[in-house]
């Protein structure tokens, strides 16, 4: 059948799918998550195939409240990682005509105060670390076109999940460790309810259990030096470990510090690792053995993903990956 030399309309779409003018433009302005079946439409956007139909841009964004705006919820900007995710997601969604909206938790880490009087009017989707996801439910975030950065991917909302290979930069720590004959440790964990967190303590947990002999102990430290050194102070004091693990950088910059004031010396007494590859990591001395965390691939995979998302695609699977980093932080154990 030859198609018909006018332009087709959001009406031809519906009545080419049987379904309501209301039902396409769900569908084609990517809100019908929840108020139509993926199978209507799946038909709503044949048919728009089919017609060649190509909605007005211009008019759909008015009517439908589309700016090609995103919002990025971080959890604080204390650090370059962060900083390293806005980057990222900026470049890919410059390149897509969208901009970005930063939005960190005012307290730094925890839930965070709605930027806009109506953050649906205002964005088209939500990209969110799960250090921030308490701050969803006040922007109404969970409402919107959603994209999970180191989330569970059986527990976010229902959201898309971008996640780095936090699991395997843990075994990697702990192989290193071991392979140096360490064999009792201290886990200097983040005191911070996340389940990237959570997947540290576990697979650190789980590496080191293979091993016959072995002991760790766990010791929780606000994410800052102050607060890690008075953690690992009062755990260092006890029982002393050959190896402190560190959930970030920031955390084995306060071990570092502990360590000296106890009157030994990193990695002669007592090695340290860290994870994320700050740039503090090369400021340490000796330099800090960490993982490698690419922040900005970490920005660019998840402004893919909601790209996808919007776009009614399945976003990119696979975790990235990571990489130890080996420097002076680490050594054999000392023997008396």
């Amino acid at each position: 059948m030859a198609r018909s030399s006018t332009r087709p309309t959001s009406r031809d779409v519906a009545q080419a799918a049987g379904v309501s003018q209301a039902a396409v433009s769900l569908v084609l302005g990517d809100k019908w998550h929840g108020r139509v079946s993926a199978a209507t439409a799946e038909r709503v956007r044949e048919a728009a195939r089919d017609l060649g139909y190509r909605p007005n841009l211009a008019a759909r964004n008015l009517r439908m409240g589309r700016t090609r705006t995103v919002l990025l919820v971080v959890p604080a900007l204390t650090t370059e990682f962060f900083a390293g995710v806005y980057t990222g997601a900026a470049r890919v969604a410059a390149q897509h005509g969208f901009g970005i909206v930063l939005y960190p938790s005012p307290e730094g880490i925890g839930p965070a105060r709605n930027p806009f009087a109506s953050a649906q009017a205002a964005l088209d989707g939500v990209i969110a670390s799960s250090m921030a996801a308490d701050a969803l439910t006040a922007i109404r975030g969970d409402q919107l076109p959603l994209v999970m950065l180191d989330s569970d991917p059986d527990g976010s909302l229902g959201a898309a999940t971008v996640n780095l290979d936090i699991a395997d930069g843990v075994r990697q720590v702990a192989d290193h460790l071991l392979a140096l004959g360490h064999r009792h440790f201290l886990h200097l964990a983040a005191d911070v309810a996340s389940w990237t967190f959570d997947v540290r303590a576990r697979e650190l947990a789980a590496r080191v259990g293979t091993v016959e002999g072995t002991t760790l102990r766990t010791a929780r430290a606000p994410i800052s030096i102050e607060g890690a050194v008075t953690a690992a102070e009062a755990a260092l004091s006890g029982p002393r470990p050959t190896a402190v693990v560190c959930d970030d950088d920031m955390l084995a910059a306060g071990a570092y510090k502990a360590v000296r004031r106890l009157g030994l010396r990193v990695p002669d007494d007592i090695s340290v690792t860290g994870l994320d590859n700050l740039a503090l990591a090369t400021a340490l001395d000796p330099e800090l053995t960490t993982v490698r965390l690419d922040a900005e691939l970490f920005g660019e995979r998840g402004m893919r993903a909601l790209l996808a998302v919007l776009e009614g695609r399945e976003p990119e699977s696979g975790d990235i990956p990571v990489e130890l980093v080996v420097r002076g932080s680490t050594a054999p154990p000392h023997t008396a």
